[in-house]
């Protein structure tokens, strides 16, 4: 039996933040409901059209689901959507800051009619306070919670290359479902729970929030090199690749010079006897470093690295990482249907014994609409009339 076999959960979603955190509740069994706009749908279907003519976005966040297509603004789909709702587990929405109220669901109210339901609203900035209307994009809270400001090169900050806000609050809201339905298990009862991003993102800060706060400096930005220990980032190869190599502590320097430099007495020099000493003077750390590697191809430094026990890495292109020979050693990818046909998608990281994760089809919009109307007693054919 799948863990949440028999839990249904009706979602008014958008974008990524809660579509990522229901896909993972239907990865493990749930029955997720889909509730789009008719005709155009979740807007994260017209994001691009590099899958098969669909949208990068929306195949990664929706297959599983159901999808149904209601007019929330006519008293038919709002009269669809108490239906469903009476028959969920979970209500959990991404819209407008006040939007689910004004239609005239209001999460308290909708829990004391249901008292197992257990509602989760996901926002920018939470309620209350002068932002809570803000409108609120993943750049734009990486930009609030303080993430560009450390991330990017010394001279220019830059933002994550995913939606690393949008992610965050969905996992809080994804975990905060399973604690609510555990918790229901308990006490009979479901909850009112929301989510914002700020705050999801901000719990991911803790370090340089601290470091600034009490250590009255901010955190340098320095690419993609570790901001406090080093050598801990990129090299340059003979081969014009580049290799990622993390030193942890004297051991692995001695180690490092020893057997990767071929310098044994580069490891008594003064300058970088001390990781804060070659923190410090890491341009001319890392510029004989590279003076070494130039002689080198990365798969010499990689073997190098290797046999001296050091932490390393390629630097690897998206394609790299869908061909990763690990991934295909461990089967981690897996078919799964669209309306376009089949495309691969990565197995759910969490591996646990006795099942496996649902990975059904991609819905089209509006794909459930009937059968789903049917089920709550309505006739489709004059439905959307």
């Amino acid at each position: 039996m799948l863990p949440l076999e028999g839990i249904t959960v009706v979602s008014l979603e958008q974008a990524i933040a809660v579509p990522f955190a229901t896909r993972q509740l239907a990865d493990l069994g749930a029955r997720v409901i889909k509730v789009e706009r008719p005709d155009v749908g979740d807007f994260a279907r017209g994001y691009d059209t590099t899958v098969n003519g669909m949208s990068s976005h929306f195949v990664w966040c929706n297959r599983s689901k159901e999808s149904i297509a209601l007019d929330l603004k006519s008293d038919e789909g709002k009269d669809a959507l108490s239906k469903l709702i009476g028959k969920a587990d979970v209500l959990i929405q991404n819209l407008a800051p006040g939007a689910l109220e004004r239609m005239g669901f209001i999460p308290e109210e909708l829990v004391e009619k249901h008292p197992e339901l257990v509602v989760c609203s996901l926002s920018g900035y939470g309620k209350g306070g002068p932002y809570e209307q803000k409108k609120a994009y993943d750049l734009l809270v990486q930009c609030e919670a303080g993430l560009v400001s450390v991330t990017g090169t010394e001279e220019e900050p830059s933002k994550a290359g995913i939606s690393i806000a949008d992610i965050a609050s969905g996992m809080y809201a994804y975990t905060g479902v399973l604690t609510a339905l555990m918790n229901r298990m308990k006490t009979g009862r479901g909850t009112v729970m929301e989510v914002s991003m700020l705050e999801a993102l901000g719990e991911w800060m803790g370090y340089p929030t601290y470091y600034a706060a009490y250590g009255n400096k901010e955190p340098k930005r320095t690419g993609a090199s570790h901001s406090t220990i080093y050598p801990y980032g990129p090299f340059i190869c003979g081969d014009g690749k580049t290799v990622f190599i993390g030193l942890q502590n004297e051991r692995e320097w001695a180690q490092f010079c020893d057997k990767v430099l071929g310098d044994p007495e580069l490891k008594n020099d003064a300058r970088f006897n001390t990781n804060s000493l070659r923190s410090e003077n890491r341009a001319a750390l890392k510029a004989l470093i590279e003076e070494q590697f130039a002689e080198l191809t990365s798969e010499t430094v990689i073997e190098r690295v290797e046999n001296a026990k050091i932490a390393n890495a390629r630097l690897n292109t998206m394609k790299d990482f869908f061909e990763h020979p690990q991934l295909k050693a461990r089967s981690r990818w897996k078919d799964v249907e669209t309306p376009e046909g089949r495309i691969s998608a990565l197995v759910p990281p969490v591996t646990m014994n006795g099942f496996e994760a649902v990975m059904k089809p991609v819905p089209g919009l509006g794909e459930h609409t009937d059968s789903i109307l049917e089920e709550l007693g309505l006739k489709s054919e004059t439905f959307n009339k």
